[in-house]
């Protein structure tokens, strides 16, 4: 599911933007007081600024509020403090792409723990699982799989390796689920690496489709009847 150079699955969904560093130099809001952290505490200020960054995200829905000032603002440190834990603006938006990914992973794995046994249930759990992330988060979602952040990776800190690497876990999540299925019988997928990929797509598009044409009378069986097809389920 990679977001820039695409991923093992070879799913990359865009390509590098040349995103600024995000330092809105016109921005004259007061920084609040914050309370220093003690020496060895940085990794906590790191992710302090992570989650500063993504509750911006969260708050606007605009990966383009996302800049060293807004977000040393609202942790509440003076923006030169950020290049101790990142390099660029770029950097900070790819850990806040990462932690979104790590969530959707975990909500996948929640989503297959309170299926039934069946792998035709574990799938179509962490089908329903994905979309259930993404009309639940829509902007970082819409951050995750492509936008401005994006950056060249000659330009900025944040490389191809980076980029190609996001969303291996849950692609392989999906690859696992389906390859049971096909081991089960409930599938009758012939190229499983092809189909998955394909099963992603398919999300990936109802996901975004439900998000940009929420008036749209989405039949209430659609994304039962897309992971179905996809899937390659078999009858019964």
């Amino acid at each position: 599911m990679g977001t820039g150079a695409g991923t093992g699955a070879g799913t990359g969904t865009g390509t590098g933007t040349g995103a600024g560093t995000g330092d809105d130099a016109g921005d004259s809001a007061a920084t609040p007081v914050r309370v220093r952290n003690r020496r060895g505490e940085g990794d906590r200020l790191r992710q302090e600024i992570v989650t500063a960054a993504v509750a911006l995200l969260d708050e606007t829905g605009d990966e383009s509020a996302i800049t060293l000032r807004s977000v040393a603002r609202k942790v509440g440190i003076a923006a030169p403090s950020i290049y101790r834990h990142f390099a660029d603006q770029p950097a900070i938006m790819l850990a806040v792409v990462r932690n979104a990914f790590a969530e959707l992973d975990e909500q996948l794995r929640a989503a297959v723990d309170a299926a039934d046994d069946s792998p035709r249930a574990r799938l179509t759990a962490l089908c329903e699982g994905y979309l259930e992330f993404a009309e639940a988060h829509p902007g970082r979602y819409r951050t995750m799989f492509g936008g401005f952040w994006m950056p060249d990776p000659d330009a900025s800190s944040v490389t191809a390796e980076d980029l190609g690497a996001l969303g291996e876990a849950s692609m392989r999540r999906l690859g696992e689920a389906l390859q049971e299925c096909v081991a089960e019988g409930s599938s009758a997928s012939a190229d499983v690496a092809t189909d998955v990929v394909a099963l992603w797509l398919g999300l990936h598009g109802l996901a975004h489709q439900r998000a940009v044409a929420p008036s749209f009378p989405w039949p209430p069986n659609i994304a039962e009847r897309l992971i179905g097809t996809l899937a390659h389920f078999t009858e019964g």
